[in-house]
């Protein structure tokens, strides 16, 4: 029992940090700061076009720039495979909302959320930014960006609590178990390249 306990325990600690690390780091569009950056997570595709999670993680980054929130987009997703284009089929979808294409810029290699994190603050200079997610996973993504050495608040986005919002809510524990370990180890992404100006050259139009 009480090594059971003790298991217990420790397999809530990684989801304990990730709760009290983004303490007060979460807003709505209206309430949220303003940043330079909106970074935007995938959320897989449909036909080639953003699944319904997607799209309303767009949505919000449409309504946060819209705002005056922030002045550039960044969207990370996956792009591993030549018929799989995660970020350009969110960038089409801001561009087809309103967003000036030269405010979005587009991270091909953000296959997890510490990559993604990472590779905004090492390859495109990512100092400041408001993420953009599902309330389930924002706080885990708020506290690797700010491992990742980005001053982050998270923008949730609400979902009903169907059987999908419950499924990406269990995937939380072992992806706070993660998350713990790359914020503890700071891995470079599975794909790290140069520094791209991008994001810089978004924020000078």
């Amino acid at each position: 029992m009480r090594g059971a306990v003790c298991a217990c325990v420790l397999a809530l600690l990684p989801a304990t940090w990730v709760r009290l690390s983004t303490e007060g780091r979460t807003a709505t569009v209206s309430a949220a700061p303003r940043a330079p950056v909106a970074l935007v997570f995938g959320a897989g595709l449909w036909d080639g076009a953003p699944s319904p999670y997607l799209a309303h993680r767009l949505d919000t980054a449409v309504d946060l720039y819209r705002a005056g929130k922030v002045r550039a987009l960044l969207v990370s997703g996956d792009n591993s495979r030549r018929d799989y284009d995660e970020p350009g089929a969110m960038r089409d979808y801001l561009a087809e909302r309103g967003v000036p294409a030269s405010r979005i810029v587009a991270d091909h290699a953000g296959f997890d959320t510490w990559d993604s994190c990472t590779r905004a603050a090492r390859v495109f200079g990512v100092h400041r930014a408001l993420l953009v997610s599902q309330d389930y996973h924002v706080r885990r993504a708020t506290a690797l960006c700010r491992a990742a050495g980005i001053d982050s608040w998270g923008v949730p986005v609400r979902e009903p609590h169907d059987a999908t919002w419950y499924a990406g809510g269990l995937r939380e524990l072992p992806g706070a178990v993660k998350a713990a370990a790359d914020a503890a180890l700071r891995p470079d992404p599975h794909f790290l390249g140069p520094r791209e100006p991008g994001v810089r050259r978004a924020l000078a139009t």
